[in-house]
């Protein structure tokens, strides 16, 4: 076996999954088709279109974009939220973010801010053309950093109507300031000159040093929120691996690129979006909880905050049994009439 092979193998040795969750659930009552479109860099863009088997397609639908956890691909995540919300009469397009899953981009994991935000206009513009589709009915759904991209698209897109996260993370804030503003002005800075640095490293040989943020086995000193997403992202529960990479390889950044979050300040006019209305879902014992009430708080009405009680960050990814599937959909259902 391959030395990759193995590591991989080792890696998906894991606790048991736990109840409710369901990353690779398999509806049988819509359909999944893949579906590429291009964004305005001439970037093709992948997503699953889902559309439930019994829609009236005499009559154009309501539509959402549901976006993956940041570093993840639609697989995780966003394709259980696709077709539970597609169950309920929406088409919902899931897409792969510029330089993730099998949407187009090189090199692989690039971190693109103004990109990923692109991404949902793309979207915008694929769905807002479809025979299925009325294009004055689309709204928008961003799990952990696509929570971000959506809300940064949703400030230059009028065109989304309303505006959904689940468990969001701001990357930039995360970036700049660590959870909780660990991180200090002076290791922000010293991160930037060892960024800008490795740059000359990867123009004259092409290699880049990826951030291992997620190894592939867990010890006993790995911290608990690292442990929650590797629990996730390098285990059965909702391991993912596109063609071409290998599974340590997935989720971990270029530290060259990473630094572009900390120029990434998603919820400035935030307010803008009013009157569009927005929701943010949490987990109560979520530790990425503050950037879901940090936009709460900037944002104008209408605007909803919700908690999940005993829900973490990574349980609304997929524990079917605890994501408010009743709270999404009457949302959507309210907002795209």
């Amino acid at each position: 076996m391959p030395a990759g092979s193995a590591l991989a193998a080792q890696a998906l040795k894991a606790p048991a999954i736990p109840a409710g969750a369901d990353n690779f659930y398999n509806s049988a009552s819509v359909t999944v088709q893949k579906v590429t479109f291009k964004n305005q860099y001439n970037m093709q863009v992948t997503g699953n279109l889902v559309t439930p088997k019994n829609l009236d397609r005499k009559a154009k639908a309501p539509a959402i974009i549901v976006g993956h956890p940041m570093g993840a691909v639609k697989e995780q995540s966003a394709m259980l939220y696709a077709q539970k919300l597609a169950e309920q009469g929406f088409v919902t397009l899931a897409i792969d973010l510029p330089f993730w899953g099998e949407s187009e981009g090189q090199p692989r994991n690039l971190v693109a801010p103004e990109l990923y935000t692109e991404a949902f206009s793309a979207a915008v513009d694929y769905l807002g053309t479809s025979d299925l589709v009325d294009r004055d009915r689309i709204g928008v759904l961003g799990i952990c950093g696509s929570g971000s991209f959506s809300i940064s698209a949703a400030k230059l897109d009028p065109r989304l109507k309303a505006v959904a996260t689940v468990s969001m993370y701001d990357m930039g804030a995360v970036t700049r300031h660590g959870l909780q503003h660990s991180v200090t002005l002076d290791k922000r800075k010293a991160l930037l000159a060892k960024a800008a640095e490795q740059r000359y490293t990867e123009y004259t040989t092409g290699k880049g040093i990826f951030l291992d943020y997620l190894p592939a086995q867990a010890d006993a000193e790995t911290d608990p929120i690292t442990r929650e997403f590797w629990e996730f992202y390098r285990t059965p529960r909702g391991a993912a691996t596109p063609q071409g990479m290998t599974l340590e390889q997935t989720q971990n950044r270029m530290l060259s690129s990473e630094i572009r979050f900390m120029n990434f300040y998603p919820f400035n006019d935030i307010e803008t979006i009013s009157p569009r209305p927005m929701l943010f879902i949490t987990g109560d014992q979520a530790h990425s909880r503050e950037f879901s009430e940090d936009a709460f708080q900037r944002a104008a009405e209408p605007k909803e905050l919700y908690y999940v009680k005993g829900a973490g960050h990574v349980d609304l990814y997929d524990r079917a049994d605890l994501i408010p599937w009743e709270k999404l959909t009457g949302f959507y259902q309210r907002n795209l009439k």
